[in-house]
């Protein structure tokens, strides 16, 4: 039997993405979040929501811009500092120990260190409620050489991603592969 717990922002699994976007004065600001995801195929776009009282918003909006940096479980630390600090007081690139790399496709930073990056042109936003979602095309993906399979796209075994658990408030790794998409389903076609 299944026991009701109530409306929650619990989806499972929830990426941890770094937001990275410029203030007015030109400097990069980094910010975790974990309201995101793909949202369209063509063209391809991603979603993150934002409050406004973050200072990411105010950047994201006046740049129409950003980028995702996906962390490896390597940077687990630096990831959760990101969510926690404030760019308007700190610079979190240099708290983190990170490097700020000016995005050749947006006027956005992304995190060097980190293996997968998207590139995004803010093409819609939505007010929700305390968040506003971002919808932003993706121009580019830039990803380490190290975490490519063999076909030339990611490896997420090799990406090693950071999954965030909301009702836990924790991060957790990525398990094992189970099956292939559209092809472990095709018995039951």
């Amino acid at each position: 039997m299944k026991k009701s717990i109530g409306a929650k922002t619990i989806l499972y699994p929830t990426p941890v993405l770094i937001v990275g976007t410029y203030d007015k004065n030109g400097k990069p600001n980094a910010m975790t979040a974990a309201w995101g995801g793909i949202c369209c195929s063509s063209p391809p776009c991603v979603t993150v929501s934002l409050r406004k009282a973050t200072y990411s918003y105010n950047c994201l909006v006046a740049s129409g811009a950003y980028t995702l940096s996906i962390p490896s479980e390597t940077y687990v630390e630096a990831a959760d500092y990101l969510g926690m600090a404030s760019g308007k007081t700190e610079d979190k690139f240099k708290t983190a120990g990170l490097t700020p790399v000016k995005s050749d496709q947006v006027n956005a930073p992304y995190v060097k260190e980190f293996p997968l990056i998207l590139e995004c042109r803010l093409i819609h936003t939505l007010e929700i409620g305390l968040h506003t979602q971002f919808v932003g095309e993706i121009v580019d993906i830039k990803a380490d050489e190290s975490v490519l399979a063999e076909n030339g796209m990611p490896d997420i075994e090799k990406m090693k991603p950071i999954l965030y658990a909301p009702a836990e408030k924790a991060y957790f790794s990525v398990g094992k592969k189970i099956g292939d998409a559209f092809s472990t389903g095709k018995r039951l076609k």
